[in-house]
């Protein structure tokens, strides 16, 4: 499938440059802006350059919201409002945690969950000590599925969610 990237994390230092070494090397194209753009006007761009160059997926990169900072939380729910204004469909809207998060991820999911439709989790770094018991309590409290888990650093290190050998890893020693 033909993917472009829409680097709408346009707060954090190096974002979009981290986005674009991981497009080079997925073969994917990124529309962004300089550093401080608004987010909501480089999803529209990015959704106008998708449907221009017909690509199949535009995904949105919107890493670095913090659920305590209300602000970029209401930016998220925007977010998604742009991306339909601008002609696009949300098929999935995936809330990224670190297996590493621990309780915090309950609150963080709840916020990101009232700020735009979650369908899914995709949980990362289950390659190290932590076991990501959370998302356990994050789908059970929220009913949003686990879609991936990150499993190291690759491009080919996201696997499609098995509840079986998840729940091994976390009742291992």
């Amino acid at each position: 499938k033909q993917v472009s990237l829409a680097a709408a994390d346009t707060f954090r230092a190096a974002a979009g440059e981290q986005l674009q070494v991981w497009a080079t090397r997925a073969g994917a194209h990124v529309v962004g802006q300089d550093r401080g753009a608004d987010p909501g006007a480089v999803a529209f761009d990015a959704v106008q350059s998708a449907t221009a160059r017909g690509a199949d997926v535009l995904i949105v990169d919107t890493a670095g919201r913090l659920h305590t900072k209300t602000p970029l939380m209401d930016e998220l729910g925007k977010l998604g409002r742009v991306v339909e204004k601008a002609g696009a469909r949300l098929d999935e809207t995936l809330l990224v945690l670190d297996a590493q998060t621990g309780q915090n991820g309950i609150a963080q999911a709840r916020a990101f969950t009232e700020a735009i439709e979650v369908t899914g989790v995709v949980l990362t770094k289950t390659d190290g000590s932590a076991k990501g018991g959370i998302v356990l309590s994050v789908r059970e409290e929220l009913g949003v599925p686990v879609r991936f888990v990150g499993v190291g650093e690759g491009a080919d290190d996201l696997r499609p969610f098995d509840a079986g050998a998840f729940a091994d890893r976390l009742l291992s020693g």
